[in-house]
This record gives structure tokens, sequence and C-alpha cells, in this order.
């Protein structure tokens, strides 16, 4: 009974996470497009309003997912925080900020260049580190004997993180793009904009993850490969990746923005099945750190399964894992109602009049 609680509070936390990335990815997708896609007044209002009544909620995935791991697997919620400390704290700088910006953007007009500015960096900068936090995570970090994480801040923007980093941030913005599609009158300006992001920027996505697999295969699988029990699993994920980004351009070709959305998304959910499936049974596997400068940013270290944080040697306790199983199973149907009364509430395309300076 112990190791199938631990088996399915690892699935249970990539499930938040995956919730996380296809709710809160559209809404920082959205911001980061705004100075992009939006040429005026109107269009600034038009993109706030879009993501407007969604933002906060969506934000609730991300802090459930880091409570989550707390209350499952203290140790390796210990050595994620402390490790990546920095890059933590300039996520959580940056949801600041963009949130505080959202609110003030349209009723400080003084400062409304500094609000808009805020709210694309603070949208930019989670979903960039995001990607390079799961791109470290995958390939293995610096681990000693106490399961502390030893390496520095400017290890983890090796290439390999920063691959993911950049194919995370791309994902992201296909889904803002094709939100704000969904969203946008039909044969608006805003709309003909949105609609060439998404098409460009899913092909976008598509090479950054052809980069990522190639740089995986050849410097990261080798040291890898062999501690991952789920590791064939990976490349039926990896395949649906590319399967999904074809359907979005099927999607994308038939001129259908709500299929379009949901198809773009298929990339996301194959991407934390990929994760899961790379990691498991690890949650922080553990590398040597490379010695020299030219293989300390370009080749991880190898393997150390003996230091890896897993599912297994770094759970709570069974009575803790249960009881959180139970109220699990009580809070995530209640917030899984709510979405679906807020996106019911709020569907379709918003039409000029909704465009007030509430947002």
């Amino acid at each position: 009974m112990y190791e199938f609680l631990q088996i399915l509070w690892f699935l249970l936390i990539a499930v938040l996470l995956l919730g996380y990335f296809i709710l809160g990815g559209f809404d920082l997708g959205a911001g980061i497009l705004y100075p992009f896609i939006a040429k005026n007044q109107k269009d600034k209002t038009f993109v706030r309003r879009a993501i407007g009544p969604f933002w906060d909620g969506n934000e609730v995935w991300l802090l459930t997912g880091g409570g989550a791991l707390f209350a499952a697997f203290a140790p390796a919620y210990a050595t994620s925080f402390s490790g990546f400390y920095l890059a933590i704290m300039l996520v959580l700088f940056g949801l600041i900020m963009r949130a505080v910006s959202v609110e003030m953007v349209s009723h400080d007009k003084k400062w409304r260049k500094f609000w808009e500015v805020s709210f694309f960096v603070g949208s930019l900068v989670p979903a960039l580190l995001f990607g390079a936090a799961i791109g470290n995570v995958i390939q293995g970090v610096a681990l000693d004997a106490a399961g502390e994480y030893r390496g520095g801040f400017f290890s983890l923007l090796n290439p390999f993180a920063l691959l993911c980093g950049v194919m995370g941030l791309v994902a992201i913005m296909t889904q803002g793009a094709a939100w704000l599609a969904l969203k946008a009158p039909i044969g608006s300006d805003i709309h003909t904009r949105a609609v060439k992001m998404r098409s460009r920027l899913n092909i976008g996505e598509f090479a950054a993850f052809a980069l990522a697999g190639a740089y995986f295969l050849l410097f990261v699988m080798p040291q890898f490969g062999e501690d991952r029990v789920a590791m064939p699993l990976a490349f039926v994920f990896a395949g649906l990746c590319v399967v999904g980004w074809f359907v979005a351009r099927f999607f994308f070709s038939k001129k259908n923005d709500l299929m379009s959305f949901l198809a773009v998304n298929l990339v996301p959910i194959c991407l934390i099945g990929l994760t899961a499936a790379s990691l498991y049974p690890n949650l922080i596997p553990a590398a040597a750190n490379p010695q020299g400068v030219i293989t300390y940013f370009l080749i991880p270290g190898a393997a150390m399964p003996e230091l890896s944080l897993t599912i297994f040697n770094s759970s709570n306790s069974e009575l803790t894992l249960t009881i959180m199983l139970i109220i699990t199973s009580i809070g995530l149907p209640l917030v899984l109602t709510y979405h679906v009364i807020l996106y019911r509430i709020f569907r379709g395309r918003i039409k000029d009049d909704q465009l007030n300076e509430v947002y």
C-alpha cells in the first residue's frame, strides 16, 4: 500500500504541474505576446480582458503543486527550493510584479508604461525559468550525500536547461497566441495577428523540441538512460509530441480556433508525460559535478543513482500520504468545478462593448 501511495503521489504532482502548464500557460503566453500583438490601447485592453477573469485562478495549480511536493516528498521539496533558491525567487518576483501590473495598469495611467513592461517581464521570466528548471532536473543536478544541492546558480544555466527553457517558453507563447485567437472577434486585426503568430510559434516550438531532443540523445541519454525505469515510455510521449504538432497544424489549416487551442495543448500534455517518464522513479536525479570549463557547461556529469532523491527514499510517512490523498480527493474536484463554472461564464469571443477599463 505504501509503494502504491508513493507512485500515486508522483502521478498526482505531475497532474498538478500539467494543470498549471495548460491553464497558466496561455495567460503567461498572452502576457509575453502583449507588446508584440497589441498595437494600440484597445488591443492592450483586449489582451488584459482575455486573461483577466482567469489568470488568478490558474495560479492555484502552481501553489497546489508546490504544496503537494512538500506534503508528499518533503526532502525533495527542501532540496529543490533551497538549491534553486535564486531562480525560484526570480519566478516569485516575476509573478508578483505580473499580478500587481494586471491590476494597476488600467488604474494608474501615470505609470501605465511601467506596469505594461512589468506585465511583459513578469510573464517572460517565469515561463523561461520553469522550462530551465525542468531541464536541470531531467539531466541531474549536483547533490551531496545529505541530499543538498552543491552547485551554483550559473551551473543551472547549461545548454540543455536553456534549450528546455526556450522550448517551454515557445510552447507557452503558442498557447497564448491560440487563446487570443480564440477570444478575438473574427476578422479583427488582433485576430489576424494572433493567427499568424500561432502558426509561426508552432513551427518554432517544433524546432526547439527537435534541438532539445537531439542534445538529450547525444549528451544526456548516455549518462542517464540506465537508471530511469520508465525511459522507454518517454520515447512514446516524445512521439506523441510530434503527433500533437501535426494535429495542431491540421486545425490551423481548417481555421478552427477552438480546436486549434485544444490541439496546441496536446504538446504540453505530452511534455509533462515525457518529463515524468524520463524521471521515474527519481524526483531529483543526482549527477557528479563535471570538472573543467568546457565539460561543466556542455556535458552533464555522470549519473550518481545512489545519491538521487526518489519517490521511495524521500517520501513522507504512509499516514501523511493517506491523509493528504483524502484531502486532495475533496479539494481537487472543487477546484475543477470552479474552473468549469468560470470558463463557462466567460466563454465566447470578446466584443467591443466588453473592453472596459476594469482590465
